[in-house]
């Protein structure tokens, strides 16, 4: 064996255990994420009669649905494929023109680092400006087009998850490539999804940090905001828009800004430094998280509800509690990570030199960020009202990601650290809830 060769083996070793239940789990997920973002329109819209749509002659509807070529073909929106492109453009040409800092991320195994561009937030502002321009100018009718053509949007955006998914891994084979340690298994499926390269790129711009901030959560914001554009035009204007939707809006905006606002946080995170970048990540950033994560606005435009002022406030005070846990927690763990300690928190040393938090909101739980994010989870439910379980997928789909992540952290965790992981989990026992898991 070459001495070029004993060098890639090295540093790119074959991943020898699996997650998601191997090459059959990560087939099953392929197929299964179309379908879901799908059906959660299908069953929960008023185009096909509600959420969900009666379920006296379901079955056969379905059938007879799937079996028509026009229903296939109304799968697809040319106007809205070029919009999803244009809107796509206009994140990469952003990055591109608009100021910001470089950053280095963490160290890679080869020993040296990647520079990202900080600027999501400017893009994020600027998108928002341009929107307000529309919306102010034109009425809110003028930027419904979200609702009206969701389902072709949608389309465009699994597509382009494909394409970008099947290009990285592609482009994974050339020479050169450092390799993520958990996609390199030889098996082209289970590699294709979970992610073979670790950092892909064209020139200097990161396919990775870029997807996971710009493109897919930005556009979180502007669904909603058309969602609301679609029952203000519905209801007489701007000022009918209820308290549930102003909710959503208010809540779900919010975390999507204070992501962008702190986009340096992300590079030390799982998905940056450890995950390859395959269709996991590419469809979880262009499909999953704007047209799930929306379907509680999408739902206010067709079934309104009024909260009144004490049940909004009840809401508004479970999505406060949930954020400032989830910022302070992810505030302690920055600042330490970060070689500051100024609420003089305790931290358990381990063999290896690394230092592990075990006080303030990191000595309630291994993951107290995960318990915040969790509440927010339910609070950009709760508006929806309790008239149909659907709209509460997003916190049940959200609490099985967060405890696989806990426990996939763990493992982790346990392979670095050893013993003394185990002496860690003593001292801090509860995983993500404290007092109950």
């Amino acid at each position: 064996m070459s001495s070029k060769a004993v060098a890639s083996t090295t540093l790119n070793p074959r991943t020898t255990s699996y997650e998601f239940l191997g090459p059959p789990g990560a087939l099953s997920i392929i197929l299964a994420v179309p379908i879901t973002t799908y059906s959660l329109f299908f069953g929960c819209s008023e185009q096909t009669g509600g959420c969900p749509p009666p379920f006296s002659g379901l079955v056969p509807n379905i059938i007879d649905s799937v079996s028509d070529l026009n229903w296939w073909k109304g799968l697809w929106d040319t106007q809205a494929a070029i919009y999803y492109c244009a809107w796509y453009a206009f994140c990469v040409v952003s990055w591109k023109v608009l100021p910001g800092d470089w950053v280095e991320g963490t160290k890679l195994r080869t020993g040296g680092t990647i520079k990202y561009k900080i600027n999501a937030f400017s893009t994020f502002l600027f998108a928002l400006g341009l929107t307000s321009g529309v919306i102010m100018t034109f009425g809110p009718e003028a930027f419904t087009f979200l609702y009206t053509k969701w389902v072709g949007f949608v389309t465009a955006a699994m597509l382009m998850s494909f394409a970008q998914g099947f290009a990285c891994y592609a482009a994974s084979f050339r020479p050169g490539k450092l390799l993520a340690l958990g996609g390199n298994s030889g098996n082209c499926i289970y590699d294709f999804y979970i992610g073979r390269e670790l950092n892909p790129s064209i020139g200097n711009l990161d396919i990775k940090s870029f997807n996971e901030l710009r493109p897919g959560l930005i556009l979180w914001v502007l669904i909603n905001i058309s969602m609301a554009c679609e029952q203000a035009t519905r209801r007489g204007g701007l000022a009918h828009i209820t308290d549930s939707m102003w909710l959503v809006l208010a809540f779900q905006g919010w975390y999507v800004a204070d992501s962008l606002y702190n986009e340096p946080a992300i590079l030390t995170t799982m998905d940056i430094t450890t995950d390859g970048f395959g269709f996991m990540l590419s469809v979880g950033d262009l499909v999953w998280v704007p047209f799930v994560y929306s379907l509680q606005a999408r739902f206010l435009v067709f079934e309104a509800v009024e909260l009144g002022p004490i049940w909004a406030a009840a809401v508004f005070l479970v999505n406060l509690t949930g954020y400032y846990i989830f910022r302070g927690a992810n505030g302690e763990k920055n600042d330490f990570r970060n070689g500051m300690n100024p609420k003089n928190l305790k931290f358990f040393t381990t063999a290896s030199g690394s230092k592990l938090l075990t006080s303030g909101w990191w000595g309630r739980s291994r993951h107290p960020n995960y318990f915040g994010d969790l509440l927010m989870a339910l609070a950009w439910s709760l508006p929806t009202g309790f008239s149909t379980p659907i709209t509460y997928f997003y916190v049940m789909y959200f609490a099985v990601l967060l405890i696989h992540r806990q426990r996939r952290d763990d493992e982790n965790c346990e392979k670095k650290y050893g013993k003394d992981w185990h002496t860690y989990k003593k001292l801090v026992p509860y995983r993500i809830i404290p007092y109950i898991y």
